[in-house]
């Protein structure tokens, strides 16, 4: 056995809690739902929680399983999906037709479900995400699982999170899980794009998954989810700066994850990062999409890349965007490299006023000030894959 056979078996073998996305690829067909693919998720998941291993599906299949419905009945003549209120209103349909045949499903299997949706605004505030925390925390003691989908009735961008990979990752620092199942219809991370180069390979292992331009490896997206392997790729790294192993493996036809979770290379498995963050930093930097951007110069990148120091005014050559104290901003050099994110101490007024100045020099410009860095290093993350 190589190496990075012997550290995947490794690593799967020691995973206890999980969190399984499966995209609308996997769910759906043409015509909705695919119920015996539910049923076939359901009973490899209940045999897992068997073994004692804690589960939180995070499932795609609302908007899906809604246009079906529409379409049996005479509500719609036109596009159900064609803007954000007809994709709500389809959402609001199919969600409790999703929730009922998953519950039926594991029902058969003798288990427990619960719903929870969430939204980005949601986990925005400290406060609410650790409430969420608790929530899910007493489900997994009650030994249910909890079926995650994001509130696409109630979000005001579309979508808020984006793809239902995006949310995944997010729950991983939710619930301190220690792998990212990834189901989707393809069968693993190929080096190139299969249906461009039939000689592409897919790669068992992806050691530093940072080193990777996933932006070249990816084309295009999937025809029915909003994600695509680029945004499986980006919520595998991001997983892997929490120290968490992501298995992107395919959920389609008699697809045998408890096989793959037992050692039969198939599939893709991400490792985690040696240097990880903490679940703190990883939710500040990835609970919404930055509203701006600090431009520095060399010597405050040098600062911050090789010293871990914060950025202080003196570092800032300008702001851009319109944002307020406490936003997540981007903090890039004026050549566009992207160093971080952050959250910014000052608005980007106040950044403009007081960008190349010396920190005694602030109070002259802004009144008394209670901090001098703008973004503190706490709140930094460098290098976020966003």
């Amino acid at each position: 056995m190589t190496n990075a056979a012997t550290q995947r078996k490794h690593l799967l073998d020691n995973a206890r809690r999980i969190v399984v996305k499966v995209g609308s690829a996997v769910l759906t067909t043409r015509d909705g739902l695919n119920r015996e693919a539910m049923i076939r998720l359901a009973g490899q998941l209940a045999k897992l929680h068997d073994r004692g291993l804690e589960i939180v599906l995070v499932s795609s299949g609302a908007v899906a399983a809604g246009r079906r419905r529409i379409a049996e009945s005479t509500m719609a003549k036109t596009d159900v999906v064609a803007d954000l209120p007809a994709r709500q209103a389809t959402s609001a349909i199919g969600q409790s037709r999703l929730m009922h045949d998953y519950d039926e499903a594991f029902g058969w299997f003798g288990k427990v479900t619960a719903q929870v949706l969430l939204t980005r605004d949601g986990l925005k505030r400290r406060e609410r995400f650790l409430n969420a925390r608790n929530t899910l925390e007493r489900l997994l003691d009650w030994g249910v699982i909890p079926i995650i989908n994001e509130n696409d009735t109630i979000a005001v961008r579309e979508l808020e999170f984006g793809d239902n990979d995006t949310l995944g990752a997010m729950c991983l620092g939710l619930v301190g899980a220690d792998l990212f199942v990834n189901l989707t219809s393809a069968d693993g991370v190929f080096d190139r794009n299969p249906d461009e180069h039939p000689d592409a390979r897919c790669m068992p292992v992806v050691e530093d998954i940072a080193s990777l331009d996933i932006e070249s490896m990816c084309e295009g997206k999937t025809n029915v989810g909003t994600g695509g392997m680029y945004s499986k790729l980006r919520a595998a790294r991001r997983a892997a700066q929490l120290g968490v192993s992501t298995l992107i493996v395919s959920g389609k036809g008699e697809f045998d994850l408890i096989s793959v979770l037992d050692g039969e290379e198939r599939g893709t498995l991400v490792l985690p990062e040696s240097h990880t963050v903490s679940s703190k930093k990883f939710w500040l930097a990835y609970h919404d999409d930055p509203s701006g951007s600090i431009i520095v110069d060399q010597g405050a990148a040098r600062a911050l890349l090789k010293k871990g120091k914060s950025l202080l005014p003196a570092g800032i050559l300008e702001a851009s965007g319109c944002f307020q104290r406490g936003a997540l901003v981007f903090v890039k050099t004026r050549d566009g490299e992207s160093l971080g994110v952050g959250l910014t101490n000052f608005s980007s007024d106040e950044l403009n006023r007081i960008k190349g100045m010396h920190s005694d020099d602030l109070p002259g410009v802004l009144g008394p000030v209670s901090f001098i860095e703008a973004v503190h290093r706490d709140n930094l993350l460098l290098d976020a894959a966003i």
